[in-house]
């Protein structure tokens, strides 16, 4: 949760990443989905927005930040993600009996 958290913002509801974790069973996965999600409200209005001589608003740097955000989101190794080589890392502890004096 402290991961996403630090992906994501300290403003994001814990419970609905519980949630899309329960759904997608990956860290990466939820963190993908959220940003895209903002990604694509951003898209979904104008970029520029400009009243001549009053106000000029420009989400055109937000958009790019994203962007940058998810690739580097996709390219970073979650906590819960699996090793590379394909095989689970095993720990064991060997308990061996106290030779008698």
């Amino acid at each position: 949760m402290s991961w996403l958290l630090a992906q994501l913002g300290p403003d994001t509801d814990p419970a609905v990443l519980q949630t899309r974790y329960a759904r997608l069973h990956s860290a990466r996965a939820v963190a993908l989905e959220v940003l895209n999600e903002r990604l694509s409200t951003l898209l979904a209005e104008p970029l520029k927005v400009s009243v001549n001589g009053v106000v000029t608003v420009d989400q055109s740097g937000n958009v790019a930040a994203l962007e940058r955000r998810i690739a580097s989101v996709a390219a970073e190794t979650a906590p819960d993600d699996t090793p590379a080589t394909g095989r689970d890392l095993l720990t064991t502890v060997t308990l061996c009996p106290r030779r008698r004096r």
